[in-house]
């Protein structure tokens, strides 16, 4: 079996990939949370052969320096990531594979590429709206996933997303001009995930949405990720899309 190294591993998501890892060829050589071991802790032939992280921002660039020091492959699902952090993502990926995610289920990376053709295609006359709903105990918003949808459709049309984003409204707001990307977030009860990317025309609409019911859909496309990398990767950066289509 392979060997794992789970970061965050008491979060929901660890949890349920320490629980999980053993039906993906995978045994847990180390649980690592914020009062626990560290990963500078796992040397020699007793590491691990791929890193998953699902843990926080703090954590990230301490993880990456790790696995560039040994080489070792990266899963990272963690979000709410600023410049730095990417810039790290990017210096491990010069010397070992990463695979970095906003989410990691097999159906939004699907809507990822039905919304890009749906933008490209759904341009002029349609406006582009996008609601995302989670649990209370979310931290960021809007989530990843819809940061990386609205992203999609920014791209699809040209657009510089920095520009056409507008995160919720409130007041006399005027009159919505057509370069615009409304993202709007809800957060509430236990709600695992739902994304709905919304293309309003005049006279038809046209609705795109991933709902979760269960937050193990993550945790096991995080784990074939992470059998995907442990087959050899070359060095560089990949995302869901890339594992899926080579599958």
């Amino acid at each position: 079996m392979k060997r794992v190294a789970i970061v965050g591993a008491r979060g929901r998501m660890g949890r349920r990939l320490v629980a999980l890892a053993g039906q993906y060829g995978f045994s847990v050589t180390a649980e690592i949370d914020a009062d626990g071991p560290t990963l500078d802790a796992q040397r020699g032939s007793d590491g691990p052969d791929v890193v998953i992280d699902f843990s926080v921002r703090a954590q990230v660039a301490p993880t990456c320096a790790y696995c560039a020091a040994h080489r070792v492959p990266l899963v990272i699902g963690t979000t709410g990531l600023d410049a730095d952090d990417q810039r790290a993502i990017d210096a491990l990926a010069e010397v070992a594979p990463v695979v970095q995610a906003p989410n990691f289920s097999v159906g939004v990376n699907a809507l990822f590429d039905l919304v890009s053709e749906a933008a490209s295609l759904l341009s002029e006359g349609w406006d582009a709206e996008l609601v995302e709903a989670h649990h209370r105990n979310k931290v960021d918003a809007p989530s990843g996933t819809a940061r990386e949808l609205a992203r999609r459709v920014a791209a699809a049309r040209g657009w510089d997303l920095g520009e056409v984003g507008n995160h919720g409204r409130e007041g006399l707001v005027g009159a919505r001009p057509a370069r615009e990307i409304g993202v709007h977030a809800v957060r509430g009860g236990s709600v695992v995930g739902e994304h709905r990317m919304l293309f309003l025309g005049d006279g038809e609409e046209v609705v795109l949405e991933h709902r979760a019911l269960d937050r193990d859909i993550f945790v096991r496309g995080a784990l074939v990720a992470a059998g995907w990398l442990a087959e050899g990767r070359a060095s560089g950066r990949y995302g869901m899309g890339d594992v899926l289509r080579s599958r």
